[in-house]
């Protein structure tokens, strides 16, 4: 098993909700030598789903380093190296040991072991009313989803199928802290993922309403956004267009005088295009390890723009006004600039984790890819003429590329968009050139665990 499972779960973050309104959670930690008995009631399953956003708010993955991955491995943003952070990231030159690949998998997994839990659960036990157990069951089937994202992220950072091999990652489906188990393949994995949305759609549908506004919550439509960004991935476009077509219309937009807001992410679970985000608040913000530090220039201002990636911004997309501060320099002289996504000073904003203009530009890449291409031209002008542009009369993969480089920039995914199309994915000039380095090295403290099963990723600690 993975050493957060297999050593123990280092905080296996149960958190409970304040009794006021407030989007801060106090935490309680589980160590090893506290056995995990079985939840028997609602507000026990409902801790464990709070806890599970509490993991994926750390820093180490989607509070900051988890996003930092997409873009200092692709060809909009770069880390100029100021603080020293991600320089081994971009280029390529991770040890096994690296507190980069072992703290985001450390984290990713105990999303994973908490999710188990929940799911694991047997609901018929839950005490109390018939609605807590229907209340009980949705909780389950929101912790299929967090089982099904945090799978996903591994693959796409730890699994090869970026570097030609076969191997995918550890897919524990039940907490238990003795588990042996070995990396599944990528078709295994990719089959987990599918199976993990699937059953949690389900058991939300069956238990819950689509009508569900919550933002700061996995819902029945945050899930199927989840689901397409996956399936997009996967090059199944027949269900990205599906999910597309539910989630149409029930968002928007905003135009471009309202863009000042909305694009910098200051509207806490109130933006009309924000599908999901993870609360923080004050009390649990995230401060000089939040994501708001490394891409501000008011912060360490480390991960930049590109000077080739602001060129792509037409002079009068309102967008172009929110990269700023472009003095600053990359490290091999090139002009580049911050982004003024995340402004909050103390890092208090809520993390964006989905919002309509991502499903927008799924469905117009799924339009185009055997469906019709009509839908794919009124997707994107629903996207381009809030911006700031006039509308287009057609659209070709090509400026879908480039419209989701503009629209997205800043947000984690570049990377990610790059490799599942096979375009170039730049290196620095330096930087290791082996493929087998698409994919993180398996933390050390995994495979070297006595009688541990898990394979390594070729090309490390050479």
């Amino acid at each position: 098993m993975n050493n957060i499972i297999k050593i123990g779960i280092l905080s296996l973050t149960m958190a409970v909700t304040a009794t006021s309104c407030s989007d801060d959670f106090v935490k309680r930690e589980f160590f090893q030598e506290v056995e995990q008995a079985p939840l028997t009631t609602l507000n026990e399953v409902q801790a464990f789903i709070k806890g599970g956003y509490v993991s994926m708010r750390s820093n180490t993955y989607y509070g900051a380093d988890f996003l930092a991955y997409g873009e200092v491995r692709s060809d909009e943003m770069i880390s100029n190296l100021a603080g020293g952070y991600y320089q081994n990231v971009m280029n390529y030159t991770m040890l096994s040991n690296d507190a980069y690949a072992t703290n985001t998998y450390t984290q990713i997994y105990a999303l994973i072991a908490k999710a188990n839990i929940v799911i694991n659960t047997d609901i018929a036990t839950i005490k109390g009313s018939d609605l807590d157990r229907k209340n009980a069951t949705y909780a389950q089937g929101q912790a299929y989803a967090m089982r099904a994202l945090g799978f996903f992220d591994l693959q796409r950072l730890y699994g090869q199928k970026y570097t030609g091999g076969n191997l995918g990652i550890v897919l524990p489906l039940k907490y238990d802290p003795k588990a042996l188990i070995a990396r599944s393949t990528i078709a295994e994995t990719e089959a987990q993922i599918d199976a993990d949305f699937t059953k949690a759609l389900a058991l939300m549908t069956a238990n819950g309403s689509a009508a569900t506004t919550t933002k700061t919550e996995l819902t029945i439509n945050s899930v199927k956004g989840l689901a397409s960004r996956f399936y997009l991935y996967k090059g199944d476009y027949a269900k990205v267009r599906t999910y597309t077509n539910d989630l149409i219309g029930k968002y928007s937009v905003p135009a471009a005088s309202l863009l000042q807001e909305t694009f910098r992410f200051s509207l806490n679970g109130a933006a009309p295009n924000s599908i999901f985000e993870l609360a923080v608040g004050i009390n649990a913000s995230l401060s000089t390890n939040s994501y708001r530090q490394r891409l501000n220039p008011n912060g360490y201002g480390n991960i930049v723009v590109n000077a080739s990636t602001l060129a792509a911004y037409d002079s009068n997309d309102v967008r172009r006004t929110f990269i700023t501060g472009a003095n600053r320099y990359l490290s091999s002289g090139s002009n580049a600039s911050g982004i003024g996504k995340y402004t909050q000073g103390v890092g208090a904003d809520n993390i964006k984790m989905l919002r309509y203009e991502e499903i927008l530009l799924n469905g117009v890449e799924a339009e185009l890819n055997g469906g019709d291409p009509v839908k794919a031209l009124n997707y994107y002008n629903q996207i381009v003429t809030n911006r700031g542009l006039a509308a287009a009369t057609t659209v070709n993969m090509a400026m879908l590329k480039t419209e989701r480089m503009k629209e997205l920039l800043g947000e984690g995914i570049r990377q990610w968009d790059l490799r599942r199309w096979g375009d170039v994915v730049p290196r620095p000039a330096g930087a290791k050139t082996d493929i087998n380095l698409n994919a993180f090295p398996i933390p050390r403290s995994e495979t070297d665990l006595a009688n541990s099963p898990v394979v390594s990723n070729p090309g490390y600690d050479n």
